[in-house]
């Protein structure tokens, strides 16, 4: 399924056929967006980044008649994005294994690389360690988080939000997305740890 405009915004222009919006002036907002759009979901639900766009272009498609001002249209898409991957996680994704966010919390990547000193003859041995990752390997250790802190991460640490405004964007309190993302931290830094041990990154010479 393909989620660029001339292709993908069929489908929401035939959902949308009782009450269409100007057509030009929304694919031209869908064109400018899409590359930030995709890119923002590909980090929250991997694979099915295509899909979860493609359903929030075809919600603000038919809710795009109601956005008053042309300067929100870019949070007004984002919130119906998060919206949407959220939904998608959450049909994968039904409970949180509080057994492993207990392990984490005691987990210090730090320290941990200092103990385990991977790499002996370096001068510089944390970011020797952080240059082992690329993209992609970041990617899926982030897909590999629970939804609930996941996206607070993402939208925080890969997309530059405020704190505020992702607790406005995710609708729950400031505090509940400054303890998901105290425990995200934790969580990733374990994952981290746990990816780079699985894939051999801690080997001396590593490259990347």
């Amino acid at each position: 399924m393909s989620v660029f405009p001339e292709q993908g915004m069929v489908r929401a222009e035939q959902q949308a056929a009782d009450t269409p919006p100007e057509r030009g002036s929304f694919q031209s907002l869908a064109a400018r967006e899409l590359p930030r759009l995709y890119r923002l979901a590909r980090r929250m639900v991997g694979e099915d980044a295509e899909d979860a766009v493609q359903d929030a272009l075809a919600k603000a498609y038919r809710a795009h008649a109601s956005l008053a001002d042309d300067i929100a249209a870019p949070a007004w898409l984002t919130a119906i994005l998060v919206n949407c991957c959220r939904d998608r996680a959450r049909a994968k994704e039904r409970r949180v294994q509080e057994t492993e966010l207990d392990e984490a919390d005691d987990f210090s990547l730090y320290r941990t690389i200092a103990a385990e000193d991977p790499f002996p003859y370096s001068d510089s041995l944390h970011l020797d360690f952080l240059h082992q990752f690329g993209r992609e390997d970041v990617r899926a250790v982030l897909a590999q988080l629970p939804e609930l802190y996941r996206l607070p991460l993402v939208l925080c640490y890969c997309e530059g939000y405020q704190v505020k405004e992702v607790a406005d964007l995710l609708a729950v309190p400031l505090g509940t997305v400054l303890a998901r993302l105290h425990r995200g931290r934790k969580l990733f830094e374990r994952t981290l740890w746990d990816y780079a041990e699985k894939y051999g990154l801690l080997k001396e010479n590593a490259s990347r």
